[in-house]
């Protein structure tokens, strides 16, 4: 019997970069999750944003789609919601301060071969790796 497990991954890898692609030829603007969702609850200055309300909501119908085909979310949270509060606000002050997120830099950005994105992606990917490194065997995992 054949394993199809890789299909998942392809399917939202290959959806990502259309997206990322698209955005970029039409608008001729970055697709980063971090400036849609800025521009989408009003907080640059050109207001609401009906394009990024429409990505977003793209994303969140995308989730629940899938949730809905596979009946269930195929993940288990093992962290405390405290925990993941304040890593979900350092990742939103890091976003801020790297002036875009890892679908800007990482997806867009790399593709451009940006030197800026190169550099921000190489930053997060070694702050990633120290955390992990970090959490998990010096203070022994939260």
């Amino acid at each position: 019997m054949m394993n199809f497990h890789f299909i998942w991954p392809l399917s939202g890898g290959l959806l990502i970069g259309l997206s990322a692609g698209l955005y970029l030829l039409l608008n001729g603007r970055i697709a980063g999750i971090s400036g849609l969702t800025a521009s989408a609850l009003g907080w640059t200055s050109g207001g609401v944003s009906i394009l990024g309300l429409g990505f977003i909501g793209g994303v969140l119908a995308g989730a629940a789609a899938v949730f809905a085909l596979l009946g269930h979310a195929g993940l288990t949270i093992t962290s405390s919601p405290i925990l993941l509060v304040v890593g979900g606000l350092l990742v939103g002050f890091g976003t801020r301060l790297g002036s875009g997120c890892t679908s800007g830099h990482g997806v867009c950005g790399l593709a451009r071969l940006s030197p800026r994105s190169m550099v921000a992606t190489m930053t997060f990917m070694i702050v990633a790796a120290i955390t992990v490194y970090v959490t998990r065997h010096l203070v022994g995992g939260f």
